[in-house]
């Protein structure tokens, strides 16, 4: 099979590898679609330290953590998927036996591996993971909308669940890129009145039509005070920073009404805030959201059928693997938003 491989310093290699096969409780999945995330932008430069433990960023493990495809061979013990089921997959490999996998939070599990990073995700014809980690597609839902509803729509799903987002909420999105895109739709999908921030037209453009209702430059103007002036100077009920940005993190917790919510889904290592005037005295609430539990899935595939959300928006570049040298460069120079991979 052809795989994708990462030496670094931005190097791309499509290289020959053998075909997997399952072990017991694994299944082998032929993949249609894999999209490339910025997360993935480490791995490329060989010095990821965001995700992933000491194999990550050595150009030893095939990368792509948001796969789609179809399960053609299954391991011994495996007796909820079958060959022939439609799956996207979830990333996170834990230990099966800890509570966090017990209630489903894989990616908590102290032993926790990630696709894509720990072990060969879905840049390759081929990929072989658990049974249990296989998220069965509906027939409404193609390959490559089940690749993106993973990472981005079940995170932003899960986070707009916590936070009650709903009709009778106003949410403000910070940083357009594909996870804040993502935001847009599921939070119009959930009926908010959405107002989406960044610093570039072309995204706010893009937000627009994916069905924000107010757009704010915030390189032309002061995000926080444009946010208040939209809702009576009181505030949003709801901000999201997708961004990881410390202006867009702090324009978060500033432009949060009084016992509004924030949540953090863009990843960042260091911020500088004053907990007192944002979040303290505001009596704010505020989370961290990274990706969604498994048994989530479930009500993620059924909201995005049941209401219509056009998931396929948020791509806008499709790639053969093998012209994962030109995607990758395309993708690192900003010169895609959310790129696929797809397999005919």
């Amino acid at each position: 099979m052809k795989a994708v491989l990462f030496p670094g310093n931005k190097q791309v290699d499509v290289v020959d590898r053998p075909d997997p096969r399952p072990g017991p409780g694994e299944v082998v999945i032929k993949t249609r679609a894999s999209a490339i995330c910025r997360s993935d932008m480490g791995l490329y430069y060989g010095t990821s330290n965001i995700v992933g433990g000491e194999a990550a960023g050595k150009g030893l493990v095939v990368p792509g953590h948001e796969p789609a495809g179809e399960v053609v061979e299954v391991g011994s013990d495996v007796t909820a998927v079958r060959t022939g089921d439609r799956v996207a997959v979830h990333l996170a490999i834990g230990c099966g036996q800890c509570r966090y996998c017990l209630e489903g939070y894989d990616f908590l599990c102290p032993t926790w591996k990630c696709l894509g990073f720990d072990i060969d995700g879905g840049d390759a014809d081929y990929l072989v993971v658990p049974a249990r980690n296989c998220l069965k597609l509906p027939d409404q839902i193609t390959f490559e909308v089940g690749a993106v509803m993973t990472d981005m729509v079940g995170t932003q799903h899960d986070a707009q669940r916590r936070l009650n987002v709903s009709g009778a909420t106003t949410l403000a999105i910070f940083g357009l890129g594909p996870m804040g895109g993502a935001g847009v739709l599921v939070g119009k999908a959930r009926g908010a009145r959405v107002i989406a921030v960044d610093l570039l037209d072309s995204r706010l453009e893009l937000a627009r039509e994916l069905g924000a209702d107010e757009v704010v430059n915030s390189k032309e103007e002061d995000p926080v005070a444009r946010l208040r002036a939209l809702t009576d100077g009181e505030g949003v009920d709801i901000a999201i920073d997708s961004s990881g940005n410390p202006a867009g993190q702090n324009a978060a917790l500033d432009s949060a009404r009084k016992f509004g919510s924030v949540a953090f889904i863009g990843e960042s290592r260091k911020t500088e805030l004053n907990p007192s005037d944002q979040f303290i005295r505001k009596l704010l609430t505020v989370i961290g959201a990274w990706y969604f539990p498994v048994w989530e899935w479930p009500e993620i595939a059924r909201f995005v059928v049941d209401r219509k959300v056009a998931v396929e928006k948020l791509i806008t570049h499709r790639f053969p693997l093998g012209e994962a040298p030109e995607a990758f460069r395309m993708f690192d120079e900003r010169l895609t938003e959310k790129a696929v991979f797809v397999w005919d």
